[in-house]
């Protein structure tokens, strides 16, 4: 007899439990899509390339990539000279941006949290990577590898992202 009623009494615990479950969910609007808002090719195209432009200028022989917001590549410009490992890093500071939705200097600044991203795949803990952000939004990353210092990417990084920035403004 004990069983049972503490049997019973676990059976309304979790039934109470789930019905508040239920109402908390009920409460929202449940819909079964939503939109986002995401850089075009030609956007990310144009960011890339003024990135690439400025760094070249400076005689800096870089690469630039650009990601969406959910860190797929749309756009990888490499400079003729720009060393074989800049693509690879130039991606990997573009989606290290994104997927930790922080610009990849704050990352490198910050020992603890560099030391326990080290572990992580695809992670580049180094500065380069940036945001590209509208209107609240991240709509994408920008990466460049290949200038002799990270300031210097982070510079060339927010050229591009200063080029669609009338663009991406909604």
């Amino acid at each position: 007899m004990v069983n049972k009623v503490k049997s019973t009494l676990v059976v309304l615990s979790i039934a109470f439990l789930c019905s508040g479950i239920s109402s908390v969910f009920a409460a929202e609007e449940s819909k079964a899509t939503f939109n986002t808002e995401s850089l075009t090719p030609e956007t990310a195209l144009k960011a890339a390339n003024a990135a690439l432009t400025s760094c070249r200028k400076q005689g800096y022989q870089v690469t630039v990539a650009i990601v969406d917001r959910a860190g797929i590549t749309q756009v990888i410009l490499r400079d003729r000279f720009a060393g074989s490992h800049t693509p690879d890093t130039a991606k990997g500071k573009a989606w290290t941006a994104v997927s930790f939705r922080t610009n990849t200097t704050d990352i490198a600044n910050n020992e603890k949290l560099r030391l326990s991203l080290a572990a992580l795949p695809n992670v580049v803990a180094l500065g380069g990577g940036k945001m590209i952000e509208g209107a609240g939004s991240i709509l994408g990353g920008i990466g460049v590898s290949g200038a002799p210092g990270a300031s210097m990417d982070d510079a060339c990084a927010d050229v591009g992202i200063s080029a669609i920035e009338e663009d991406i403004l909604f």
